[in-house]
């Protein structure tokens, strides 16, 4: 039986990063860089104002105060989209808007509170001064963003392998990239497998259950950024998983939860040991434990497959721990470790299996420190134990008994990759 560790080891070293496409910028959030953005403009393209205000000679102010106001004759307006139509001459200033560009001439800008505007409006029914008292000094350079400030014409706005946020997503659009290369997205398969299963939307007869790994994994497959291929529902025959299985060819990874553990109608991982290739089926872990990993052949190449446990928490744990790793690589991410925080247990925790626990924890912060309780039945089948929860708290197969009061390491459900604790 395998570790953690091997078992993750043995499916990266079996998966690639994926070819290159081309997506529309909007599309391509959470996907990775297949080749760096080279800015070929300024952004900004002029010096243009960070303030609503006024352009002026900075000399202009020295020793301006509410007290002893500067005034200066206004000789224009620029507006942001505009370009300006009068240079700024010494005792002259022009009312510019945020964004637009600064005119000739001008070496700073003074915002509208350090001005006397406001009076000036209120006692010439609202219209613009033709005179502005300026009331604190500036100095060069305030309040003007300089051209290139964000990017320079050459310069290289993005590396290859970035990861795309909406951050990135702004600065492609500032340097008119509408469609950007990417490493494109993977295709998941998934098929559930059992005679129990009824589909979510129709009657349930006795001693039938909804298919709900399908929907869990499936969400699970959107929110780490792929694209997933829902088969339905193999029985437990020979005939019925070999015609669902020809479905997922063109996909990327095939995923099958149940029928890998030990029990008689359990064919999953003898059907792919025969038609393709097993790698292994069992892993130290808890929950998770018969968890398949292999290739099925397909019709240009073979396809990687992962046979997850047919128990509802044991199959969401299992991805979280070997597909979400091995989904990251053939997006071309690099960081695939879970984020992880130091945490106070407030439970005591046995482990009489011998293998790796991830029990279903509710973190959260208080005083400085993080806490995890358990939320309630560990049990695998137990989907609500995970519903509740927002960490897995991890308790090594060395230790037999974790007592209340003691740290563990907290694995977070819901933080992102990217985050570095």
């Amino acid at each position: 039986m395998l570790s953690v560790e091997e078992a993750l080891q043995k499916i990266l070293d079996e998966v690639d990063v994926l070819e290159e496409e081309t997506a529309p910028i909007l599309e391509s959030l959470g996907q990775v860089l297949a080749g760096d953005i080279i800015s070929d403009i300024n952004v900004p393209p002029l010096d243009n104002s960070a303030m609503d205000g006024y352009a002026v000679k900075y000399r202009d102010t020295i020793g301006a105060s509410e007290e002893t106001p500067k005034f200066l004759d206004v000789i224009d307006t620029v507006m942001a989209g505009s370009i300006p139509g009068r240079e700024v001459v010494s005792g002259t200033a022009v009312r510019i808007m945020t964004g637009a560009p600064v005119p000739e001439g001008a070496d700073s800008v003074v915002q509208f509170e350090n001005t006397d505007e406001a009076k000036s409006k209120e006692s010439s029914s609202g219209q613009p001064a033709i005179r502005v008292g300026i009331l604190s000094e500036a100095k060069s350079g305030l309040n003007i963003r300089k051209a290139g400030e964000t990017i320079s014409k050459g310069a290289t706005a993005l590396k290859k392998g970035t990861v795309i946020r909406a951050a990135e997503i702004g600065m492609m659009a500032s340097l008119g990239y509408g469609k950007v290369r990417v490493v494109r997205r993977p295709v998941v398969a998934i098929l559930s497998t059992g005679d129990e299963l009824v589909e979510v939307d129709k009657p349930l007869p006795e001693g039938k259950i909804h298919d709900s790994n399908a929907y869990s994994i499936a969400s699970l497959v959107r929110r780490y950024g792929c694209v997933p291929k829902m088969l339905g529902i193999a029985r437990d025959n020979e005939e019925s998983l070999v015609s669902k299985l020809k479905q997922a060819q063109g996909a990327d990874v095939l995923l099958t939860t149940g029928g890998v553990s030990m029990g008689d109608y359990d064919i999953v991982k003898d059907i792919l040991d025969r038609d393709g290739e097993m790698v292994f089926w069992k892993v130290r872990v808890k929950p998770g434990k018969p968890l398949a990993f292999g290739k099925i052949k397909g019709k240009e190449k073979s396809i990687p497959h992962l046979g997850l446990p047919g128990n509802s928490v044991s199959c969401m744990v299992s991805f979280e721990l070997f597909v979400r790793p091995a989904l990251l690589k053939m997006m071309g991410k690099k960081n695939f470790a879970k984020p992880a925080v130091e945490a106070i247990l407030e439970d005591d925790v046995k482990n009489d299996a011998g293998r790796r626990i991830y029990d279903r924890a509710i973190i959260e912060r208080r005083n400085g420190h993080y806490y995890a309780r358990l939320t309630g039945p560990q049990g695998s089948g137990i989907l609500s134990s995970m519903s509740l929860a927002n960490g897995l708290v991890v308790i090594s197969e060395d230790r037999k008994t974790v007592n209340k009061g003691e740290t563990v390491q907290a694995l977070m459900l819901d933080w992102n990759e990217e985050v570095n604790i």
